[in-house]
């Protein structure tokens, strides 16, 4: 997929790619910081047919939904050989205990032998989490392990 990205003098910068359908989705980033999610036509993208402004958390949120699911429908297809290994997203409540605190101090590994892959963050994915990552309510975890360890790793998210 290739995403073309264009500085917008005075405004900020838009990032888009053009859909099987005809249309460019995209995400124009202001200068001061607010996000609209966009659509154009092929033939001219400055020709916006619609968009919505997003909050930073409405876009976190948005690419943890976009993101995440492809990340681990990717990591499944690449374990899919691999009998007992397995894939899930385990999000981080505000009411979790580990709100606000490291991945390490979850113990997951030590714990349920689950490996958190990547963490998804307001958009962003951070890969290979070290156990000095601050965890934070929204951020959505990408874990690998066997289904018993991984349902283990829920209940240590949900109740410490």
């Amino acid at each position: 997929m290739n995403v073309e990205v264009t500085p917008l003098p005075g405004i900020g910068v838009r990032k888009d790619f053009a859909t099987r359908n005809g249309r460019r989705v995209g995400v124009v980033t202001h200068r001061d910081g607010h996000v609209e999610l966009i659509v154009s036509k092929t033939d001219d993208p400055d020709a916006c047919l619609a968009s919505l402004p997003l909050t930073t958390d409405e876009a976190g949120a948005l690419a943890n939904l976009l993101g995440a699911p492809q990340l681990v429908a990717q990591l499944t297809e690449e374990h899919r050989d691999l009998p007992g290994i397995n894939t899930k997203q385990l999000p981080i409540k505000s009411s979790s205990p580990f709100d606000g605190r490291t991945l390490g101090d979850t113990a997951m590994r030590t714990r349920t032998s689950v490996s958190v892959v990547a963490v998804m963050r307001a958009g962003q994915v951070h890969p290979s989490p070290n156990p000095d990552f601050n965890l934070t309510a929204g951020d959505v975890l990408v874990a690998v392990g066997t289904s018993e360890g991984l349902e283990a790793a829920v209940k240590i998210l949900k109740y410490g």
